[in-house]
């Protein structure tokens, strides 16, 4: 089969990213003009695409704030944009929160709050719960983060922790009717999970939060544990009548990304395999079982997942979720002949790392060797981005200004 598989798999995420386009989605979604003001606002790396998304669309006149990750800021007119710090919260993000609290206080009935949230806003709406600094939720967080904790558990204490998410932005502007246009990127589309969702009522508790704190292990600061022991801290739940005006709705997903995927593979002669869009668990273990999947496939087809994996980092290395799950693919398929990979990040930020992940080759241990690498000591050292990085696979992007999560593609083709 005559195909070029870095280019066929760089195509296939491609098309995932651009399923989930805010100039795509934005728009069919948008609700009616109310009598009275539209005010925007919004968080996450999708935030400043959707802003522009709105003002390209809306009629009528509107103002709002939204905050987006450093370098994913896109030229609006009337909606501001203010970038912060992911995945560390920053002062910057406690700012733009206080000031998106501050614009929808005073709403009427008929006012509008639309809300554009996405992937990123639980870091970049960081503002902290009364009793708690700004540099204890920090510490709380990059635990968390080190803690290959899922994201579901992880958005769990951040809601507690916080003055803005669990469905307080949504009753700080009551009596508005709050519409949230969401672009999701977790497992299941919950909206209450996507940026801790700070317009959705909230069905964990202040004891789940603290048993998962107890669950890995993580100490917290004394005002931070003072704060969950509060009866008064919870958030508010389903059922309660202040979102009476309020709705969520989803306008794009990981599962909608994929099925784009699959089509173009379609087109290209290659039968697609999805394996679902909502792949959680530690990162080489799901590339140890993909790996044992793609051995055992007729040929050719093309292996296509999303999700979030997780990471425990336990070594001094570089990388993200993707480039750890690639490095532990390479190993677990010990260049078997005709199977390549592509992971990667929709936002096009692997982790922390300026690539959106990686490709990986037949050939790619046997390079690696030649450099003197050795694969199993970068995996142990959570060396993803290094490995890659030597062998000039890394897949660079830079921001997409969007965020479904990650993308997996293992294209397995005739010897």
């Amino acid at each position: 089969m005559m195909i070029d598989p870095a280019k066929f798999l760089r195509a296939l995420f491609e098309a995932a990213v651009a399923a989930a386009s805010p100039e795509l989605c934005v728009p069919p979604y948008l609700p009616e003009r109310p009598k009275g003001r539209t005010i925007v606002v919004g968080a996450g790396k999708a935030a400043a695409a959707m802003a522009r998304a709105v003002e390209d669309r809306w009629a009528g006149p509107l103002s709002g704030l939204v905050v987006t990750r450093y370098g994913h800021g896109a030229h609006t007119r009337f909606i501001e944009v203010i970038e912060a710090g992911h995945p560390m919260p920053d002062a910057a993000g406690t700012r733009a929160a206080e000031r998106i609290m501050a614009l929808v206080q005073g709403m009427t009935e008929d006012d509008l709050v639309l809300a554009l949230i996405s992937g990123g806003g639980s870091a970049l709406l960081s503002l902290p719960a009364p009793g708690v600094t700004l540099a204890d939720k920090q510490a709380v967080n990059k635990a968390l983060l080190r803690s290959g904790a899922p994201i579901a558990e992880i958005n769990c204490v951040r809601k507690h922790l916080s003055a803005i998410k669990g469905g307080r932005l949504a009753i700080a502007a009551q009596p508005a009717r709050v519409v949230s246009l969401i672009i999701s990127d977790v497992p299941g589309d919950d909206p209450a999970t996507v940026a801790s969702g700070p317009t959705v009522p909230d069905a964990t508790s202040l004891a789940e939060a603290r048993a998962i704190l107890a669950k890995y292990d993580i100490a917290v600061p004394p005002s931070v544990a003072a704060h969950l022991d509060k009866p008064g801290s919870e958030t508010p739940k389903p059922g309660d009548p202040r979102f009476a005006h309020v709705e969520s709705r989803i306008i794009a997903t990981a599962q909608r990304s994929l099925e784009a995927t699959a089509s173009v593979a379609r087109q290209a002669g290659i039968t697609p395999i999805l394996l679902g869009d909502a792949i959680e668990g530690e990162a080489r273990v799901v590339a140890g079982e993909q790996a044992r999947l793609a051995l055992s496939q007729a040929k050719p087809c093309v292996l296509i997942s999303g999700g979030e994996t997780s990471v425990t980092v336990r070594g001094n290395g570089r990388g993200g979720r993707n480039a750890e799950y690639l490095l532990a693919l390479s190993l677990a398929l010990s260049g078997a002949a005709g199977i390549h990979a592509i992971a990667c990040d929709t936002d096009g930020i692997d982790g922390t790392e300026d690539n959106a992940g990686a490709l990986l080759s037949p050939d790619s241990l046997a390079r690696a060797h030649a450099l003197s690498l050795n694969a199993r000591a970068l995996l142990d050292d959570n060396d993803g981005y290094g490995f890659f990085n030597a062998l000039g696979d890394l897949v660079v992007t830079g921001p997409t200004r969007t965020n479904v999560n990650d993308f997996r593609a293992i294209l397995v083709l005739p010897e």
